[in-house]
């Protein structure tokens, strides 16, 4: 039976809102991560992936229960753990050797081993010869492969990546993942289990024993799925497609059939809209409208068609779900009649239509609208909308929220938005 090497259970986290009142994130959070495996965690954004990485590495303490290494509790930084971030957070005035030299020399490692175990890890990763190096002189590959290196130079026993690959470009990425793949599967490297944070569904698949999917609002486990294939695995064969269709599936449930509790949580004002904007909304329902797919379609083959990330994907396809412009159920995308009609419709009746669905479906949007409507000035300051939503979400994704919110409506002619003042105003002609 394999060793557990972290162990969560019922584990749920906080956060202070402005208005000081705690704001839940996680919760109930029960997970493990083996010896042996590769465990993938997916999940849209404002699901807490990165907060329980965080809570993983003992950076962040959880507010309530139990965590645990090689069944010690956690509480700080754990030595047998090494985290790899997305935005590669390199020294910039540091060579790559000194950069993957940093965690050694935090550790009181003696400079003559710690030059070794950096030489030795960056040949190992595809460095050798850039030691002397500064970041600025290296692609985004090559720097990432640094953080990567600085990681593993420690020896961890727990590797925990998150988002590591998304901010290169497909082919780096891919690069690197299997480069990744082949130290692990030939022992090259010490490590004992790896947790990859991702948004990328064909990612996760060719890399992981099980992938996790968290719900949102509060974070939380929703479902597992466990993928029995031996690596290297090969993206185009029947069993690897089969599981990227069921993943596509669990991820996109919540637009179609989700529990009362999640179909609630989309009406009310604190319902994070998702970071998608009217032009992938567009381009998603023109693609989808025409040949091949005339109106329907696998979301993994109209991923690649598309030629968009997952990350900017699933936003839009959570967005044409809010508006009744498609329905998405089992892995499988289609137009509803609305949607046929918004494609064949001319410039201003998509505009009309668009702003009808965003009153009907946006609590927020709709807010906005009646309080202009009644309001004696005719305007709101974004400020006022501002303070509404830090009671649901923290500062930073309430201005996110509001955003696209005022985009949506200027596009749907609803109401009025001037980034000079930072007032919403009622459409002219209705206003005059």
């Amino acid at each position: 039976m394999m060793k557990n090497l972290i162990d969560l259970k019922n584990v749920a986290k906080s956060f202070k809102a402005n208005d000081g009142t705690a704001r839940l994130v996680l919760d109930q959070v029960n997970f493990q991560l083996k010896e042996g495996e590769i465990v993938a965690l997916l999940g849209k954004s404002g699901s807490g992936k990165s907060t329980l990485l965080r809570i993983m590495a003992g950076l962040i303490p959880a507010d309530r229960g139990e965590m645990s290494y090689r069944d010690q509790a956690i509480y700080g930084p754990v030595a047998g753990v090494a985290m790899v971030f997305q935005s590669f957070a390199l020294f910039p005035w540091l060579t790559v050797q000194q950069n993957v030299e940093l965690g050694l020399e935090a550790q009181g490692i003696a400079s003559a081993e710690r030059e070794q175990r950096a030489d030795e890890v960056l040949e190992m990763i595809g460095l050798a010869g850039f030691g002397g190096a500064l970041p600025r002189e290296l692609s985004g590959g090559m720097k990432q492969r640094v953080g990567i290196a600085r990681a593993l130079v420690t020896h961890p026993d727990v590797l925990l990546m998150d988002e590591a690959f998304s901010a290169l470009d497909v082919l780096t990425g891919e690069t690197l993942r299997d480069d990744m793949l082949e130290l692990w599967e030939e022992s090259k490297i010490p490590t004992k289990g790896i947790l990859v944070v991702s948004h990328n569904i064909e990612e996760a698949v060719m890399m992981a024993d099980r992938i996790i999917i968290l719900g949102s609002d509060p974070g939380h486990v929703r479902c597992e799925v466990r993928i029995d294939l031996p690596r290297p695995r090969d993206v185009e064969s029947i069993e690897v497609r089969a599981f990227i269709d069921e993943v596509y599936g669990l991820m996109t449930m919540r637009q179609s059939r989700e529990s009362n509790a999640d179909e609630t949580a989309s009406h009310h004002l604190g319902y994070r809209l998702p970071e998608t904007d009217v032009s992938h909304i567009e381009a998603v329902l023109e693609l989808l409208a025409d040949t091949p797919f005339n109106g329907r379609a696998d979301l993994p083959q109209l991923a690649e068609e598309a030629e968009i990330s997952d990350e900017e994907l699933f936003p839009t396809y959570e967005a044409l779900g809010l508006l009744g412009l498609a329905l998405i159920e089992k892995g499988d995308i289609s137009l509803t009649a609305l949607g046929h009609a918004y494609v064949n419709a001319d410039q201003a009746g998509r505009q009309e239509l668009f702003g009808q669905q965003l009153l009907l479906h946006v609590p927020l949007a709709a807010h906005i609208r009646r309080n202009l409507e009644t309001e004696a000035s005719g305007s709101l300051h974004e400020d006022q909308l501002l303070s509404l939503l830090d009671e649901f979400m923290k500062e930073d994704e309430a201005k996110r929220v509001l955003e696209v919110a005022v985009e949506w409506g200027r596009y749907g002619e609803v109401y009025e938005y001037d980034y000079h003042t930072g007032r919403l105003t009622l459409p002219e002609l209705e206003s005059e």
